[in-house]
């Protein structure tokens, strides 16, 4: 397929399932009413910003496995490794350099306000001592509690702890879609049994840690079902009231797409992953897009594609503008340390995050509606082949009475223009230097007259404050 094939494609795509989405935000009504609903998602949609932790037993062969060296928290179905033996890296896995205090220094420096990690994997390894089975860090040379210390740490340092939990498990005799490798299964696979063994693990968890967010997987096989999703919902909710989950609980995600595609479907939030939806879902959708940092989820030492700081930043003002919040994966060593450029990129993304936090913390989606500030543009791929992508010169995120305009390329005449905007302007700044901005309005809009130079390299934020209410707009802009 084309390049421009493609990206109409997905954009067609992604335009079928807003109106899904948008009943998504009824999904609780039969539990909650909306204000109750609201008051519990209200930290969620405030964070914007959240890590993820991709963590287990698969960092001990850092995604090398027979000759091999793409693989990562995957490498147990992918290499087809006998589960037998894929047990004895229980044995090497020895974090002795895990430092809960760093992980979650790293993850605040960087501006981010939540921290999800795998408590249980689709290998069905157990970060946490579980009672209920053997297959977990008690087994190992570690002998500590990862999610314990992190969870207080996480409480310490002022962070959401949350937990990720699969729902499929390839090391579980019980799990219904048996893998012809997993050697160590005895009997029949029984799904009632296996769903009432994850909701004594859940339990564990909601009781033990105090997760603000459950964040699901591994739904897909035919073994989990809508009711069964419906029935875990509802279970975790009595546990926890308050508890967010995502719509991976349940069966409706459209792939990596991750909205529901059925209304009848549960879940808190829909979950796009590797992508950010080019149009957004529009006003009351509560939606995730995950990704990582380099092309592995779970700690694969021969990947060096790094996200650059500025594709982050980018990334993070423009799944704000359209009502979203980013989840940012690193995947740790088997020593458990954060990889270093993991941690030098989430440094440099924290220095903006000082600066311009107050346009992402709590803001809202553009007006200007989601394909404003557009461009088509060409970079190449990690094999250095060109390729099409869409790309931003602009951002824009809102708060009642402000608009934050996040330009990504400074435009050389110094003249910006936002066509449409008929809000009546008090006065409008730069947020690195509090510097005032003169403008111009007139019925058609108005024109920023900006400093030669661009305040910030990555993304400068100017603050427009207005006297009235913010009226969504068709509009463009001119650099």
């Amino acid at each position: 397929m084309k390049a421009k094939q493609l990206v109409v494609a997905v954009a067609l795509a992604w335009a079928a399932l807003l109106p899904v989405a948008k009943a998504q935000t009824n999904l609780v009504s039969q539990v909650e009413t909306k204000a109750q609903h609201d008051a519990r998602m209200e930290w969620w949609r405030e964070a914007k910003f959240g890590m993820f932790i991709h963590w287990g037993v698969y960092s001990v062969p850092a995604g090398e496995w027979n000759g091999q060296t793409n693989y990562a928290e995957w490498i147990m179905e992918q290499g087809q490794i006998p589960v037998s033996r894929y047990e004895q890296f229980a044995q090497e896995f020895n974090p002795v350099k895990f430092d809960a205090k760093m992980f979650v220094k790293t993850a605040k420096g960087a501006g981010m306000k939540y921290m999800v990690i795998t408590s249980k994997h689709h290998d069905g390894f157990c970060l946490w001592p579980s009672a209920l089975t053997d297959w977990g860090i008690k087994s190992t040379p570690f002998q500590r509690d990862p999610l314990r210390e992190l969870s207080e740490e996480c409480r310490r340092q002022g962070l959401k702890f949350c937990v990720y939990y699969s729902i499929m498990d390839w090391h579980n005799s019980d799990w219904g879609t048996r893998r012809a490798w997993n050697d160590v299964a005895t009997g029949t696979p029984d799904m009632d049994h296996y769903t009432d063994y994850m909701k004594g693990q859940l339990k564990e968890l909601i009781t033990n840690y105090h997760p603000c967010v459950l964040w699901f997987d591994g739904e897909w096989e035919s073994p989990w079902t809508h009711a069964r999703g419906v029935d875990l919902y509802n279970y975790l909710r009595t546990l926890d009231p308050k508890l967010i989950i995502n719509n991976r609980v349940d069966k409706a995600r459209a792939g990596m797409a991750g909205m529901s595609t059925d209304a009848a479907a549960v879940g808190d939030f829909g979950t796009p992953e590797q992508q950010i939806p080019p149009a957004g879902f529009g006003p009351g959708v509560d939606w995730e897009s995950c990704m990582t940092l380099n092309d592995h989820w779970g700690y694969n030492q021969h990947d060096n594609q790094w996200k650059t700081p500025a594709t982050i930043i980018q990334n993070l003002c423009d799944i704000a503008s359209k009502g979203g919040n980013y989840l940012l994966n690193v995947g740790p060593t088997s020593e458990g340390l954060i990889p270093p450029p993991s941690v030098e990129r989430l440094a440099e993304v924290g220095e903006w995050m000082k600066v311009n936090r107050e346009a992402i913390y709590g803001s809202g989606p553009t007006p200007f509606g989601a394909e404003a500030g557009k461009f088509s543009g060409v970079e190449k791929d990690k094999d250095g082949k060109p390729k099409f992508i869409p790309a931003w010169d602009w951002r824009c995120t809102s708060k009642p009475g402000k608009l934050y305009v996040m330009i990504f390329n400074w435009p050389v005449t110094g003249k910006f223009e936002l066509a449409g905007l008929q809000s009546k302007i008090k006065r409008v700044w730069l947020l690195a230097n509090h510097k005032e901005v003169a403008f111009h309005q007139t019925a058609a809009g108005v024109t920023l007259d900006l400093p030669a130079a661009a305040p910030d390299k990555i993304a400068s934020v100017v603050c427009i404050e207005i006297t009235d209410k913010i009226a969504r707009v068709a509009a463009h802009s001119t650099l």
